[in-house]
């Protein structure tokens, strides 16, 4: 976008951004959609601390998310792979101790 280009807002019904805390008509007016974010940029890696219009923070934020579903979605994965490996263990040393303590029993003996 060029540097002189007028920024409209598509809430306001194209009429121009106004920032947060901008002075129109000699009124101090505040937007509900500015927001302020401190973070890292998931694309970048670079770190954020300036404030924008949530809707232009959207596309950004949505790669956050997503960013952050794959990695609990791993997460959980792994969990349930060592679950399944845990359980199996489990059942292999109850076969074990069943095979052992039974086959006294099936001998005649007690």
């Amino acid at each position: 976008m060029a540097k002189d280009a007028k920024v409209i807002c598509p809430m306001m019904g194209g009429e121009p951004c106004v920032e947060d805390g901008a002075i129109r008509n000699n009124e101090l007016v505040q937007c509900r959609f500015w927001v302020k974010i401190m973070g890292q940029n998931p694309q970048t890696g670079e770190t954020v601390n300036n404030g924008d219009c949530a809707i232009a923070w959207m596309p950004v934020l949505l790669i956050e998310n997503s960013k952050v579903n794959r990695e609990t979605g791993a997460a959980v994965e792994s969990l349930r792979n060592e679950s399944v490996t845990t359980g199996q263990q489990v059942t292999n040393a109850l076969i074990q101790f069943a095979a052992a303590n039974t086959a006294p029993l099936l001998a005649g003996q007690t």
